[in-house]
C-alpha cells in the first residue's frame, strides 16, 4: 500500500500520521463493539470479537514476521514480534522478559477505563485476549503457551486491568 503523501511529511508529521491511524484503528474497535452489543447483547458481542482479533491477530502475527524478517522462534521472536503489533500500542502492553518467560501487563486499558467513565462496566475480555495471544503466538513458535493471571471479568488490582505469561 502507497500512501504518497507520506513522502511529503517530515518525521514527525509521520509520527502524527501513525498516531491517527492507530487512534482510528481503536475508534473503530470500540464502536463496532458497542453498536454488535446494542444490536444484538453484550455476550454476543463478546463472542464476535474473540472470533475478529483471534483471526485479525493471525493474520497480523504473519504480517509482522514477513514485513519485519523475525526469523527467530520461541520467546525471543514473539517478543519481537508482539512489540510491533499495533494492539501493543494502543493499549501500552508492559512486556516483560522474566526468568523461563515473559509476561504481559496491562496497567491501562483504554476501552475499559473508557466503559467505566460511561458507566457501562467492565466487558469480559479474558477470552478474547486468550485468543488473540494464543493464535498470534502459534504464528511465532505452536510451542509457545500463554497463562492468563487474570482479565475482566476476573477481580484485578486497581492499578493492573490483565497479566499474562509466555513460555514455551
Amino acid at each position: 500500500m502507497a500512501i504518497p503523501s507520506l513522502d511529503l511529511m517530515d518525521q514527525e508529521q509521520k509520527n502524527t500520521f501513525l498516531e491517527l491511524v492507530l487512534w482510528h484503528y481503536k475508534v473503530i474497535d470500540g464502536f463496532w463493539f458497542l453498536h454488535v452489543s446494542d444490536a444484538f447483547g453484550q455476550p454476543s458481542a463478546e463472542n464476535v470479537v474473540e472470533k475478529v482479533w483471534e483471526d485479525a491477530s493471525r493474520l497480523a502475527s504473519r504480517e509482522i514476521v514477513k514485513r519485519f524478517g523475525i526469523k527467530e522462534k520461541g520467546l525471543a521472536g514473539f517478543a519481537r514480534a508482539i512489540a510491533l503489533f499495533p494492539m501493543a500500542a494502543l493499549v501500552g502492553y508492559d512486556i516483560t522478559p522474566e526468568y523461563g518467560g515473559l509476561t504481559i501487563s496491562v496497567p491501562h486499558c483504554s476501552a475499559q477505563e473508557a466503559r467505566l467513565k460511561h458507566g457501562l462496566g467492565e466487558f469480559k475480555c479474558k477470552d478474547m485476549h486468550r485468543r488473540l495471544f494464543e493464535a498470534f503466538a502459534k504464528e511465532i513458535d505452536p510451542s509457545i503457551k500463554t497463562q492468563c493471571f487474570f482479565a475482566p471479568p476476573d477481580e484485578h488490582p486497581a492499578d493492573m486491568f490483565c497479566k499474562w505469561r509466555f513460555t514455551v
